[in-house]
């Protein structure tokens, strides 16, 4: 049985940032943005062990990413008991960790 994923609002508003800038500098890059962030999504769902420890994040808090093929990008995310809670879909270059607000206390 997969779990539910719920994205955070934070983490849907720099997506759709991210996607209407990759679709201004390239007609269908931000869809083929966005294919790849729902493949990724989709993977996690299916495997998310599959993805790599966060680096920086204690060993108690379940975080992961899964780097995305083709793009400067991971998806950023917590395996909880009842569903799979994306923290993130967090630039490599730009603002590094800015996500870990978001994180459980």
């Amino acid at each position: 049985m997969t779990k539910p994923i719920r994205t955070e609002p934070e983490a849907d508003e720099e997506l759709l940032e991210a996607a209407r800038w990759y679709e201004q500098r390239r007609r269908g890059l931000g869809l083929d943005f966005l294919a790849a962030i729902g493949a990724a999504v989709e993977l996690i769902q299916r495997y998310p062990a599959g993805g790599s420890r966060v680096p920086g994040v204690k060993d108690e808090v379940p975080a992961r990413r899964l780097v995305l093929r083709g793009f400067p990008y991971a998806v950023v995310f917590l395996e909880l008991e009842a569903e799979i809670r994306v923290l993130a879909f967090a630039h490599h270059r730009r603002r590094p960790g800015y996500w870990r607000e978001r994180l459980p206390p």
